[in-house]
C-alpha cells in the first residue's frame, strides 16, 4: 500500500513537472514567436524606408539634372543677350563714325564751295587749274624719282670711290632701311634679302639679322639688284642659325 501511495505520489509529480515544463516552453515559443513578429515588421518597415529614400533619391536626382537644365538655359540666354548687345553697341559706333564722317565731308563739301565761290572763277576755269595742279604734280613725282636714281648712283659711286682709297672705309646704309631673309644657303654661309638697289642697299654694306628682337648673325652685301640682294654671313658673327623671315637693319646707319 505504501509503495502504491509513493508510485502515486511519484506520478502526480512527474505530471506537474510535465505541465510545467510545457508552460514553459510554451512562454518561450510565445516569446520567439512575438520577436519573430517584431523582427518581421522591422524588417518590413526598413525596406519600406529604403524604397522611400530610393524614390527621394531618384526624385531628387530628377529635380538635379532639371535645375542643371534650366540652368544651362540661361546661361546661353544670357550669352545671346549679351551677343546682342554687344553688337548693338557694335553697330551704334560704326553708325556714330559714318555719321561723323558724312558730317565731315559735308563740312568739307561746304568749305569747298565757299572756296570755289570766293574765287569767283567759272567751272571751266577751276578745271583748268586742277588739270594744271596735277601735271604739275605728275612731273614733280618724276623729278623725285628721278632724284632717288641719281641719289642711290651717287651713293654708290662714293662707296666705290671710298674702296679705291682706303680699306678702312664704312658703308653708310639709310637708317630708315629694313628687309627680311627670303632664302638662306648654309652651305655656301649666304642670304638673300628683299631689299635692294631701289630701297638704298649698297654694295658692301653691313646689316644685322635679329629675331624677336635678339642679335642673330651679321651679313655683308656682295650683289645688288633692284629690288633683291644677296649678301654673306660675316664669321665670327653668326651667333645662331639664320632662317627665312629673319629681320635685317644697317649695321651702321647714316645719320
Amino acid at each position: 500500500m505504501l509503495i502504491r501511495i509513493s508510485l502515486i505520489v511519484a506520478i502526480v509529480a512527474a505530471l506537474a513537472a510535465g505541465a510545467l515544463n510545457v508552460f514553459q516552453v510554451r512562454d518561450k515559443i510565445d516569446t520567439l514567436i512575438t520577436q519573430r513578429n517584431d523582427f518581421h515588421n522591422e524588417r518590413d518597415e526598413a525596406v519600406t524606408e529604403r524604397e522611400s529614400a530610393k524614390k527621394e533619391l531618384a526624385k531628387t536626382k530628377d529635380d538635379l539634372t532639371q535645375t542643371q537644365q534650366q540652368l544651362a538655359d540661361t546661361k546661353s540666354d544670357r550669352d545671346k543677350a549679351v551677343a546682342d548687345a554687344a553688337a548693338q553697341v557694335k553697330r551704334a559706333d560704326e553708325l556714330a563714325d559714318k555719321l561723323t564722317k558724312t558730317s565731315q565731308e559735308r563740312d568739307d563739301a561746304q568749305n569747298l564751295l565757299a572756296a570755289y565761290k570766293a574765287t569767283g572763277l567759272s567751272a571751266d576755269q577751276v578745271g583748268g587749274l586742277n588739270k594744271a595742279l596735277k601735271s604739275t604734280e605728275t612731273a614733280l613725282e618724276a623729278v623725285q624719282e628721278e632724284n632717288g636714281v641719281l641719289q642711290r648712283t651717287v651713293n654708290r659711286l662714293s662707296t666705290q670711290l671710298a674702296e679705291l682709297v682706303g680699306t678702312n672705309y664704312v658703308v653708310m646704309l639709310r637708317s630708315d632701311l629694313k628687309g627680311r631673309i627670303l632664302a638662306v644657303d648654309p652651305k655656301w654661309n649666304f642670304v638673300v634679302l628683299n631689299i635692294g638697289g631701289d630701297q638704298g642697299v649698297l654694295n658692301d654694306g653691313e646689316l644685322l639679322v635679329s629675331r624677336n628682337g635678339r642679335l642673330v648673325a651679321k651679313v655683308i652685301v656682295r650683289s645688288v639688284q633692284k629690288d633683291r640682294s644677296i649678301a654673306n654671313i660675316v664669321p665670327g658673327w653668326q651667333l645662331g642659325d639664320v632662317i627665312e623671315g629673319d629681320e635685317v637693319t644697317p649695321a651702321h646707319p647714316a645719320s
